[in-house]
């Protein structure tokens, strides 16, 4: 396993695979080699097979992006921005710095078409940034107890035979001397309930697994902190439970997706809830099997 700190939010882990030569999005593709799997990657091919062959072997730009989807990246930025300056010892930034990398998360995204719900705007979902971020510079996770020994720590190591490796990039990792704790941060529109959690948990078991051994004899913590865009924005946390048999559950899931991606099983899976918001809806229309 190796682990190392990265300086600005990589997306290596997102990127699509190398497009396999001389396919249509109209044909079933071939997988193209992989040296290794994200977690989006394995979480897109559960939700829809198809999906994850435009992006990751394909590589098809994307048609649109949801408003939601860059909402959340660019509140991802700001609180990694936060972290970031508390790890390197430096003042905790005011509201005005958030906000403009808030902003300048949007503005990388403006060669994609944004598509935005009935009661969104640009505009109102920056009134909506500010409350969340004022709800996140309020809140203890925001001022970690310990030391912070990684902000977007990139995380990559085997976890079963024949699998290609587990790339992942944990949000916050904290040693406090007697616990190391790796912390998850998620947007939501609503506080989330324990169908949530244990629904998401396998991501953090995964990333458990992969830091196990840095843990040492310090206990492992694994979180999720949950930034909700409501009305009144909130910020809880929900511990997930580490054992090594839950993780070797979560392991052997992956083994059974990448099996199927390895077997080139990939097929439309609609769906009211993700096709709406899909970026691949021409492609998929001319999928033929």
């Amino acid at each position: 396993m190796s682990l190392t700190l990265q300086d600005e939010r990589s997306t290596s882990a997102t990127q699509p695979a190398p497009a396999a030569p001389a396919t249509s999005a109209g044909r079933s593709p071939t997988p193209a080699t992989r040296d290794h799997l994200s977690y989006s990657a394995i979480t897109t091919y559960q939700s829809c097979p198809a999906r994850y062959a435009f992006r990751y072997v394909l590589g098809l730009p994307e048609e649109t992006v949801s408003a939601s989807l860059v909402f959340g990246g660019a509140i991802h930025e700001a609180v990694e921005h936060h972290l970031r300056q508390l790890s390197l010892g430096r003042p905790r930034p005011d509201l005005g710095t958030l906000l403009d990398i808030y902003e300048a998360a949007w503005d990388r995204r403006r060669d994609v078409e944004v598509q935005f719900a009935q009661d969104e705007s640009h505009a109102s979902l920056h009134r909506q940034a500010e409350r969340v971020l004022v709800a996140f510079q309020s809140s203890p996770v925001s001022r970690p107890a310990g030391t912070i020994v990684g902000v977007e720590a990139e995380l990559r190591g085997p976890i079963a035979p024949g699998v290609p490796d587990l790339l992942g990039r944990v949000d916050l990792l904290v040693d406090d001397g007697a616990t190391l704790t790796v912390t998850d941060f998620k947007s939501s529109r609503s506080r989330w309930n324990a169908d949530h959690v244990e629904a998401a948990a396998d991501q953090l078991l995964l990333y458990g697994h992969l830091v196990r051994d840095m843990a040492q004899d310090r206990r492992l913590e694994l979180q999720f902190c949950v930034i909700t865009k409501t009305k009144d924005p909130s910020v809880e946390c929900h511990a997930i439970e580490w054992s090594p048999a839950r993780a070797a559950r979560s392991v052997r899931i992956v083994e059974r997706v990448w099996s199927a991606i390895a077997s080139s099983h990939f097929y439309p899976a609609p769906s009211a809830m993700n096709c709406g918001s899909c970026p691949f809806r021409e492609a998929c229309r001319a999928w033929g099997g």
